[in-house]
């Protein structure tokens, strides 16, 4: 069985009837990639596949993934290559390992046993990078409940076990699984060639540490200090950006205001890793802050949100602010202050300081500086992920970016002034956003569907990044009321979890969920969704049924 569900413009969610379909689907794919896609996320059952209108289309492309499924039905009974095995040694130290052994009928020893009994297979990753759900152990755990009341905090290295699945958390995080035992293998390491341990399609082992030829524990980075997020802080590509040797020029940030992030345009090809693109939440923003100074389009800028960014100039400097309607000020070293126009090229001599107000349409803004700015990339990418927590940290008052590195050759001349984009909105406006219908359209009611489009949907304080958390006079009920094993989802989803108030899925969002998705913001509509303020009113246009491809 084979269903291809749409998920929004430039993705298909393809479902399949269990996990080893789903994974040799994902390794065919991978192995020989069909033209135009460009990534894959694998799930309990589905893949969702991310693919390039302009390069094929929706049609086509499930003709062609039918093809690759029944070429794997035809050899279904040839032996596959076996993955890469890694051995993990586990403490069965957990403390919910003897009600656990309760709940199922056996002693905390049997548990053990039947853990380390036989290999599990690295089935997809999700919720934070090198945390991979791995499936396929002994039958007996199937349906393991997950805590009533999730912890607040479990530790890094904790084994755990929930549905059918078992996993090692790679930091420590909010977690709801049945905590078995504890490992010091470092499931993700920034300074690795691979920097996760395990990916999907390795086959895992674990050992009880202490036994016979089984070391106690594997060493793991210096610790971390509590707070400072999952990834060792000795890594030079985690370290706040920095001057890069000695620049001609440089920024000081003197004031970051509520948030500012390096940011480009994303990192991709890394959801076998559980890392999401991220990247500039309003592109088109982000390309016309390059374009006004000269720069290429893809190089990184700074997103701003909500007004308060101070920049103070260290030479000579070019820079060009776009998105929002925000108000700039430039202050001389000589006291002299006046306003500048927005959406065009600046240039500051040294001393000169440049102050983005409070927007009053729109609320992030994109700076970019003729040269590009001197960041280090992490994983390809200058994004800052602040989900994953990938990726340079957040600026800070003191620091000081320098400017340049993009080579003459590829500068372009600087364009004129051009206007802001028409539409951004207001505190207090009304908004329309355009979407398609599905993956999971059919798990709502015909009212909720309709109360979808009818309904407007005021955003809340709670929205980031991440996603944006919408609240609705009337929930949006369901007709399917089972648990929906967890699938990939793309940048625009808008999930429906038990309470019935949706959340829109931003450029951060978590790779998979475990809730339906109702719809998907359009593209052309992604960057309208970022700059709408706290507070407004979303309304939904549906512009594409749900219909299976």
């Amino acid at each position: 069985m084979m269903r291809f569900l749409p998920a929004g413009d430039g993705a298909l969610l393809v479902e399949l009837d269990g996990l080893a379909r789903t994974l040799a689907l994902y390794r065919a794919l991978r192995a020989a990639p069909v033209d135009g896609v460009h990534e894959l996320v694998p799930a309990a059952r589905t893949l969702l596949v991310h693919y390039r209108p302009a390069r094929i289309g929706a049609a086509a492309l499930a003709a062609a993934l039918r093809e690759r499924a029944a070429a794997l039905a035809a050899h279904a009974g040839d032996d596959a290559a076996p993955g890469r095995t890694v051995e993990i040694p586990v403490r069965y130290d957990g403390e919910d390992l003897a009600e656990l052994a309760g709940w199922m009928g056996l002693s905390p020893r049997e548990v053990v046993e039947r853990h380390t009994g036989q290999p599990w297979q690295a089935a997809f990753a999700g919720f934070a990078p090198g945390f991979v759900y791995l499936a396929g152990g002994h039958a007996s755990f199937t349906q393991v409940p997950r805590r009533k009341t999730p912890r607040t905090r479990v530790p890094a290295g904790s084994v755990a076990l929930a549905g059918d699945f078992s996993a090692v958390y790679p930091s420590a995080s909010p977690g709801g699984w049945q905590l078995i035992g504890t490992t010091e293998c470092a499931m993700w390491d920034l300074r690795r060639a691979e920097p996760a341990l395990v990916q999907p399609g390795f086959l895992v082992r674990f050992v009880e540490a202490g036994r016979i030829g089984v070391p106690v524990a594997l060493p793991l980075p210096p610790e971390e200090d509590e707070g400072e997020g999952p990834f060792p802080q000795e890594s030079a590509s985690n370290q706040p950006p920095a001057l890069a040797g000695k620049a001609p020029a440089a920024i000081e940030i003197m004031n970051t205001g509520l948030q500012t992030l390096v940011q480009d345009q994303g990192r991709h090809g890394l959801a076998g890793l559980g890392i999401s693109a991220s990247g500039a939440l309003d592109l088109a923003a982000m390309r016309q802050a390059n374009r006004l100074v000269g720069n290429p389009v893809d190089a990184p800028v700074l997103e701003h949100l909500l007004g308060g960014l101070r920049l103070r100039a260290a030479g000579r400097v070019t820079l060009a602010v776009a998105g929002a309607q925000a108000p700039l000020t430039l202050a001389a070293a000589d006291g002299r202050t006046w306003p500048l126009p927005g959406h065009a090229a600046i240039a500051l001599d040294d001393g000169d300081v440049l102050t983005v107000g409070a927007p009053v349409a729109g609320v992030r803004c994109y700076v970019a500086a003729r040269g590009g700015w001197q960041v280090a990339p992490v994983l390809g990418s200058r994004s800052t992920d602040t989900l994953a927590q990938v990726g340079p940290p957040a600026l800070h008052a003191g620091q000081r970016l320098a400017v340049g590195g993009i080579p003459a050759q590829a500068l372009g001349a600087c364009l004129p002034p051009e206007a802001p984009r028409p539409g951004l909105p207001r505190p207090g406006d009304e908004v329309v956003l355009d979407v398609l219908l599905g993956p999971r359209t059919d798990w709502f009611t015909p009212g909720a569907v309709a109360l979808l489009q009818d309904q407007g949907w005021r955003v809340t304080p709670q929205s980031n990044r991440v996603g944006m958390r919408l609240h609705g006079a009337q929930p949006l009920a369901r007709s399917r009321h089972d648990e929906l094993p967890s699938e990939g989802t793309a940048v625009g989803a808008i999930q429906v979890p038990a309470s019935g108030q949706p959340v829109l899925f931003l450029a951060d969002h978590p790779l998979t969920g475990g809730y339906p998705v109702i719809a998907v913001v359009a593209s052309h509509h992604l960057g309208l969704a970022a700059q709408i303020p706290v507070g407004c009113s979303v309304r939904f246009r549906v512009i594409a049924p749900f219909e299976e491809a």
